[in-house]
């Protein structure tokens, strides 16, 4: 009964976390990205994603001690998203109203840490961790860069849920940072290293609590 117990316990909270991360990507991975909130979004964006995904990437690695797990883990987080865009487009919104971030590739450089340091569990969380921070804004960026015309995709289908003070206006680019990708990045990979340790040290709390 305990190992069935501590197995549901891992599998709630990887399901948990994903879910989660497809909540965060569709409130901050809208339209909204690129016009009145442009390049700051992006930053605040970044750091959110990367956190999100190093946090449940590394726990579930760490649990099964197999390479190739975070990537299975972010490509749960991508099929949800997906899905979740699905319902977008029923409600008559066009199908890339929503951009689904590239996790995949993050959380692949992420296994490949904790596979060529021999499974170390705090080169994947130094190392791993840093590299999920500083490699998903480029891809991000790069991902972002090929959605069509957003800033007409702004005007032309408002969401039902915004608020006033958040209605689409002139893009105000460059106004808060030179390169958005540059300080993503940089915060990101400094943000990731102790959210890592915090999804491996879950690991232990949960083995604690239901033993």
């Amino acid at each position: 009964v305990m190992v069935w117990l501590r197995r549901t316990t891992h599998y709630l909270f990887i399901v948990v976390v994903a879910v989660n991360s497809t909540l965060l990507t569709i409130n901050a991975g809208d339209y909204i990205f690129y016009t009145d909130w442009a390049w700051t979004s992006f930053v605040v964006f970044s750091i959110s994603q990367s956190t999100m995904l190093v946090v449940g990437a590394i726990y579930y690695m760490l649990f099964t001690g197999v390479p190739g797990t975070a990537t299975y883990y972010a490509t749960i987080m991508t099929i949800y998203t997906w899905v979740a865009k699905g319902a977008w487009f029923a409600l008559g919104y066009p199908y890339d109203f929503v951009v689904t971030p590239v996790w995949i590739p993050s959380a692949m450089l992420l296994d490949l840490t904790y596979w060529a340091t021999r499974r170390n569990k705090h080169a994947a969380i130094i190392i791993g961790g840093t590299l999920v921070g500083l490699s998903l804004p480029i891809f991000n960026m790069i991902n972002l860069l090929l959605v069509r015309d957003p800033l007409e995709m702004a005007f032309k289908y408002p969401r039902p849920t915004l608020p006033p003070y958040m209605t689409p206006i002139e893009p105000q680019v460059g106004k808060f940072y030179n390169s958005p990708v540059a300080l993503g990045s940089g915060a990101a990979a400094v943000l990731s290293v102790p959210i890592a340790a915090l999804g491996a040290k879950l690991n232990t709390w949960t083995y604690r609590w239901m033993a």
